[in-house]
């Protein structure tokens, strides 16, 4: 019989919902508002991406369903984040969602971010990096178990109690059920602690984009974490591994290289300046190890390897590198982090409607063509 490798690759695009434009370190050049929002998910949806990442910061529930209700096959990812909105509640809202997308709902478990915004939003364990961890896993648990025993509703046979450090619950449940299993949960955390829980619950591993062995080293720590949950448990467990990049495909390399110069072209001196403080300050691993990359491509036009850039780092924070070059250049690249084991690829450029149809119309097919080369139909002859 003939099978297939049953690996898959999917494509997500960024939905900037603070604003679009050509450049950074400037206000935004264009309102992201919901009929913005609409065009850009309806356009990469045509481009081919399979989903579209909701940042926090705006209320993403309302984005994701704008998204869905004018898409017929992109996935909105939007944001849980333990500790600002209850287990029990925040479990159905997801139901909700993948109910009424029909089975299309993404959640992304976001544990940390700006110690300032966290304060702001009133989080108890703001300045407590790991305490937000070990609150994520209890989340995470009844989360997981209010969906799974909502399946039979309304002729539930169990509910979900649960008593622990954080949470304490008393016959958890959601109406409606999701239409999946459970809508599948994407996950980053670059911490020991942030690590362990997500060789627990997820789904997808995010990482930002990084040079090559540090990719490496990020999911050789993760699969040893999945391996010794996956022992003590006694159950299979698998990970799929996803990349937050930036990208910026043109004809020739030439004009790849002036496009990405161009996004930084308007900074001011003293805004970078002030950027790049605040960025040394945010108490994360994963900015971290994006501010140790920015530090040492100073010196070489922030060229960190072939077709990878960190010139947005200059004043963007999260995952800010950038592959740049020809679409032949930029496949070949991510390829590169297929082989290491990612095959969700998490993508944005300046500005984004623009940058989300060129790199559809000049990449995704010549990737997934360059893909099924790779892993090629297999001929197996049953004896």
């Amino acid at each position: 019989m003939t099978t297939r490798n049953t690996g898959r690759a999917e494509f997500g695009w960024f939905i900037p919902t603070f604003g679009d434009g050509k450049y950074i370190g400037v206000p935004p050049q264009r309102k992201a508002d919901a009929k913005y929002i609409v065009e850009l998910a309806q356009t990469a949806e045509r481009a081919g991406f399979d989903f579209t990442l909701i940042p926090t910061g705006i209320d993403v529930w309302p984005v994701a369903s704008i998204i869905a209700s004018h898409t017929t096959r992109l996935k909105p990812l939007a944001a849980l984040r333990p500790g600002l909105i209850e287990p029990v509640q925040a479990a159905r809202m997801a139901a909700s969602l993948d109910y009424l997308s029909e089975g299309r709902a993404l959640i992304n478990i976001v544990s940390g971010s700006h110690e300032d915004d966290l304060v702001a939003l009133g989080d108890p364990l703001a300045r407590d990096h790991d305490a937000r961890y070990e609150r994520a896993d209890e989340f995470l648990h009844i989360v997981k178990s209010v969906w799974e025993q909502s399946k039979d509703y309304p002729d539930l046979k169990e509910r979900t109690f649960f008593e622990g450090k954080y949470y304490k619950v008393t016959g958890g449940v959601s109406y409606p059920a999701p239409v999946q299993d459970h809508p599948p949960l994407y996950f980053g955390g670059s911490s020991p602690a942030g690590k362990r829980v997500a060789a627990k619950y997820a789904d997808v591993y995010l990482m930002w984009a990084e040079p090559l062995p540090m990719i490496k080293e990020q999911i050789d720590e993760l699969e040893a974490l999945r391996k010794e949950f996956e022992a003590a448990s006694g159950a299979p467990r698998s990970i799929r591994y996803g990349l937050r990049a930036q990208v910026l495909v043109r004809d020739t390399e030439e004009e790849a290289w002036e496009a990405a110069w161009e996004i930084i072209s308007k900074v001011d001196p003293a805004v970078a300046e002030a950027s790049r403080a605040a960025l040394n300050n945010i108490n994360s691993t994963n900015q971290s190890r994006q501010n140790l990359i920015f530090e040492a491509s100073k010196d070489n036009d922030y060229i960190v390897g072939l077709n990878l850039w960190a010139g947005i780092s200059l004043v963007r924070s999260g995952g800010a590198l950038m592959l740049v070059g020809t679409p032949n250049q930029v496949t070949d690249r991510l390829l590169e982090y297929a082989d290491l084991g990612i095959s969700s690829f998490v993508l944005s450029s300046y500005p984004h409607l623009e940058e989300s149809k060129i790199f559809g119309e000049k990449a995704i097919g010549l990737f997934y063509e360059k893909w099924e080369r790779r892993n090629p139909v297999q001929e197996e002859i049953n004896a």
